[in-house]
């Protein structure tokens, strides 16, 4: 499996191809897999086949402010959403090579693309049209998105060309044990004071952290720190089927639940959106 992973990793057929070899592999998937897309609402595709995300097309996304955890090296769904809505990202991710991407990103600001989008999630700066954007438009912070404010361990993916980095170690069976590179952790609620963000004023999170969503959702979204219309989140767990990794998202599917969220759209992947439903 891994050596097809990596032969297909790199082109546009990887994800739907990851669907089809593990349909007929029969490895198991979640049933939140199988659930279709809500009707009537307005949905929108920004970013990359590989990096972009799917959301509802909201009247209160323009000139707002989001949160978005996880860049790696495929900034394509926040540049074209600070360009479409004129809106302010807050980036969240301290890999080393994520930072040095948005670095590249920050030296093109002003500039239109000079090149198309890669195949795969590592994408060229001067793929990003940031003609529009200026230093304002994207924000980087580099630390971890975790449930507490703490120094801990960030462990290098299974394969050392992927650039995820992850808290919980899911790709490794959840070791401790692994190599790992040590970070600075920040709460959104601690994020949001820091920043001078107002909650209210905050529509949208997108959450790809490697399995810390759900321990980021526990601690903030469910407890009343933030309660934004949409919430873009990927179950990276789902990647590798685990009865721990499937009974986490089930937990989490149902906390949101119980917290008037419904799951609105998915990829039947990994990539989910849910919408709040208490007006």
């Amino acid at each position: 499996m891994s050596f097809l992973k990596q032969a297909i990793s790199k082109t546009p057929l990887y994800k739907p191809a990851r669907k089809l070899y593990r349909k007929f592999q029969n490895i198991p998937r979640h049933p939140l897999q199988e659930m279709h897309p809500i009707d009537g609402l307005n949905f929108v595709h920004l970013g990359t086949e590989y990096g972009g995300w799917t959301f509802v097309d909201d009247g209160d996304l323009i000139g707002c402010t989001i949160i978005s955890a996880g860049l790696g090296e495929d900034a394509s769904f926040d540049v074209e959403f600070a360009d479409k809505y004129n809106a302010n990202v807050i980036i969240v991710d301290p890999t080393p090579r994520a930072i040095k991407h948005f670095r590249g990103i920050s030296q093109r600001l002003g500039r239109m693309r000079d090149c198309g989008y890669s195949p795969g999630g590592r994408q060229p700066t001067a793929a990003y049209d940031l003609s529009k954007l200026s230093a304002e438009s994207l924000t980087l912070v580099e630390k971890a998105l975790w449930s507490e404010s703490v120094k801990l361990k960030f462990f290098e993916p299974a394969d050392p060309q992927h650039v995820s980095h992850s808290i919980i170690n899911f790709q490794h069976e959840y070791s401790d044990t692994t190599s790992y590179l040590e970070v600075e952790a920040i709460t959104l609620a601690e994020l949001i004071i820091n920043l001078n963000l107002e909650p209210v004023n905050i529509p949208l999170i997108k959450l790809d952290i490697e399995g810390a969503e759900i321990e980021v959702l526990k601690h903030t979204i469910l407890t009343d720190v933030l309660k934004p219309r949409q919430i873009l989140v990927e179950f990276d767990e789902l990647n590798v089927p685990s009865k721990r990794g499937f009974e986490r998202v089930s937990t989490i599917h149902q906390l949101l639940t119980c917290s008037y969220y419904k799951m609105a759209w998915t990829n039947g992947q990994t990539n989910f959106l849910y919408l709040r439903t208490d007006g």
